[in-house]
């Protein structure tokens, strides 16, 4: 996927108005997490989280991009005071989604915001073993006391759609 694909697919989930910081779980290469790092205001911070070790140069002088690995899904991910948390292409990975929501909204500096870009399938398959269509994106998080909204689609070139969506409580 180009950077400006993800772009497109998050950026009506972004805010600028003040220095953010946020994690992006399951970077991978940082596509996303570059992606996020041009829509954020000037001062803030990503935490990039992969559990494969990642290298990123240096993105910009306006936002800065720190790297930890570790396995979030099993692992603590270590950081508190969040502003938004990115999921793109790695909520399918998670085979107990409600756990790890109510796991990781404690780590918000007030309203949790989840922003997740994930396939709209429910097939499972060896790359996505845990599928999260939208309608059943949506469901997990309203029981969980979310307010969803779609953001964008496109279609993926691994066949069918990749959509984006905001949970926000």
């Amino acid at each position: 996927m180009q950077q400006s694909e993800a772009i497109a697919l998050i950026e009506k989930g972004i805010t600028n108005e003040h220095p953010q910081h946020w994690a992006d779980l399951g970077c991978g290469n940082g596509t996303f997490t570059f992606a996020l790092a041009s829509l954020l205001p000037p001062e803030s911070n990503i935490t990039a989280i992969d559990k494969t070790q990642q290298h990123f140069p240096a993105f910009s002088d306006n936002v800065k991009i720190d790297f930890r690995k570790v396995d979030f899904v099993n692992e603590p991910i270590g950081l508190n005071s969040l502003n938004g948390l990115l999921m793109a292409n790695s909520l399918h990975f998670v085979a107990d989604k409600s756990n790890l929501i109510k796991q990781l909204e404690k780590r918000f500096k007030s309203n949790p915001k989840f922003l997740i870009v994930e396939y709209d399938t429910t097939k499972a398959n060896p790359w996505v073993p845990y599928p999260i269509s939208f309608q059943k994106l949506d469901i997990e998080f309203t029981r969980l006391g979310y307010k969803t909204v779609k953001l964008a689609q496109a279609p993926s070139r691994f066949g069918g759609i990749i959509y984006s969506a905001l949970a926000l409580k």
